[in-house]
């Protein structure tokens, strides 16, 4: 079942679906995304350009 999920950041509501949540079960990951996916993916660039 898709639960959904508040964004820690912008506080947008998102949902982490069925197949995300195998996913994350496959990968070992414990915990859920805190972030949706759009602040996930403006905060992995922002942490790969301080590693130049």
């Amino acid at each position: 079942m898709d639960k959904k999920i508040i964004c820690k950041d912008c506080k947008a509501e998102f949902l982490f679906t069925e197949g995300e949540q195998q996913f994350y079960k496959e990968k070992g990951f414990d915990n859920e995304p805190v972030r949706c996916p759009e602040c996930r993916q403006s905060r992995k660039q922002q942490n790969n350009k301080g590693r130049r």
